[in-house]
């Protein structure tokens, strides 16, 4: 089966195939984004405000159609790829309209320093690569071609071979905004042209999502060629639950957490951590939940749980799952994947883990959840923090005083207290530890393609003052 194709996980058919591009495609590509930064850069924010609004609203009305190419291409269901897509608009608009602000010239205090002015201002620094997993196939995307579009920087766009339809349609969609040839451009070629990408003078960063291993080899490439990076990387994201927790909203939320994207997130709850006072009623409710979803044809609105995305994918997670079985654990419900076409895998809930089990340390990508007990806070902190992922969080107690002490002692990029783990515009996110570095969202994602340029300026200046940079 070539590499970079359209696989439909539900059926296991291929249904549209792409040829790698050749050395010399690729450099023309990296030419034409290279050549599309130097336009971009000299516009204003205003003019890209106007393009990144019309890509919003290209997005909106061609929502049901994109909808149905992610669906057939990863295998998520079709209502929450419309709601991707929607999110996706909703990003666009939102550094639309707030690019003027987060590139605004920030004043310092120019008697502290001995100038007439002192500011700082932010300018873009060029091609940056994005190199993208097919979870999230457009989310992932926008929230790093948002932000760095608007700054004035160009992207080219590395995206898992399991998805190249939405890869090529995000390119088409910035082009007929308005945005230069080549501001955003696809690029179909396999892993191992990265180096190759990265390593070329007129790539000037990265950005990735993905696994540890892949985190791993774009931090060595851009060490050697000294250029800036953004990791995103795993996850085995711990949901706290205690004794004065809404046990039942708690084990509703619990089971949307593990299962959102066919269990395929990296910010999914994945470890359920209980306090013995609770266990017993939350395992009830959330073995029950879990085998209550429907598993189908993604594209049948009332399917909750769809395929993974790969045959690998469903046999890795089924591997962990009877490695943990095999050595002990407990399974309340799920744990056998059926029978027929497609790459399916039920709701699973397993306790009685131990740390000889390969569930307890790593990160189980499908709709499989572990359940622990613990006695105490202490205990919970220990268990949660007691991994070598540090991405998301969830902590449910209605007792303020616990909720600080969530809030400070998991160690997590991201921590939400009564609530699911999510991603806003509004708000960074990003993790510590083995789940990476940087910064994506808010003014920090914008901001981590930038070139934060210190300007002091000595006697003689014009009577201007920071701020009089516009764009």
């Amino acid at each position: 089966m070539p590499h970079i194709a359209t696989t439909n996980p539900a059926t296991g058919q291929v249904l549209k195939t792409y040829e790698a591009m050749s050395t010399e495609q690729l450099d023309d590509a990296i030419e034409r984004t290279d050549l599309a930064f130097q336009q971009l850069r000299e516009t204003t924010v205003n003019q890209r405000a106007q393009w990144m609004n019309a890509a919003a609203d290209l997005l909106d009305a061609e929502r049901d159609e994109i909808a149905r190419i992610m669906t057939t291409e990863m295998g998520k269901t079709y209502v929450s790829a419309q709601a991707e897509v929607t999110k996706c608009a909703t990003a666009a608009r939102f550094y639309a309209d707030q690019a003027p602000a987060f590139l605004a010239d920030e004043p310092a205090d120019a008697a502290a320093v001995k100038a007439t002015r002192a500011f700082i201002r932010y300018q873009p620094i060029g091609v940056v690569l994005a190199v993208m997993p097919w979870n999230f196939p457009l989310w992932q995307v926008m929230r790093f071609a948002a932000p760095a579009l608007m700054a004035g920087n160009t992207g080219l766009l590395k995206h898992a071979s399991n998805v190249p339809q939405t890869a090529l349609l995000l390119e088409d969609v910035f082009r007929r905004a308005g945005f230069p040839e080549g501001a955003f451009t696809t690029v179909l070629v396999d892993s191992a042209a990265v180096d190759r990408i990265l390593s070329d003078p007129r790539v000037r960063a990265a950005t990735l999502t993905g696994s540890e291993p892949a985190g791993r080899s774009i931090a060595q490439i851009a060490g050697r060629e000294l250029k800036k990076t953004v990791l995103e990387l795993g996850g085995s994201d711990p949901f706290v639950v205690m004794p004065s927790a809404n046990v039942d909203r708690a084990a509703e939320v619990a089971t949307t957490a593990r299962c959102q994207n066919n269990g395929q997130s990296c910010i999914a709850a994945k470890r359920f951590i209980v306090h013995t006072d609770v266990f017993d009623a939350f395992a009830e409710k959330f073995a029950a939940n879990m085998a209550a979803l429907r598993v189908g044809d993604p594209m049948d609105p009332n399917t909750d749980v769809g395929p993974l995305a790969s045959e690998r994918g469903r046999d890795e997670v089924h591997a962990q799952v009877r490695d943990a079985v095999d050595n002990g654990a407990t399974v309340l419900c799920g744990g056998e994947p059926p029978s027929g076409d497609g790459w399916f895998y039920p709701p699973t809930v397993v306790t009685d883990l131990t740390p000889q089990m390969r569930m307890w340390s790593e990160e189980v990508f499908g709709p499989v959840a572990g359940l622990f007990r613990v006695s105490s806070y202490e205990e919970a902190i220990e268990v949660a923090n007691g991994t070598s992922f540090g991405l998301g969080s969830n902590a449910w107690t209605r007792d303020q005083a616990e909720q600080e002490r969530f809030a400070t002692d998991l160690d997590a990029g991201n921590v939400f207290i009564n609530g699911m783990t999510t991603s806003y515009p509004e708000l960074p996110f990003g993790g510590v530890k083995n789940s990476g570095y940087g910064r994506e969202l808010s003014a920090l994602g914008m901001r981590e393609f930038c070139n934060t340029k210190t300007v002091w300026v000595g006697e003689g200046a014009a009577s201007a003052g920071a701020g009089a940079h516009a764009e």
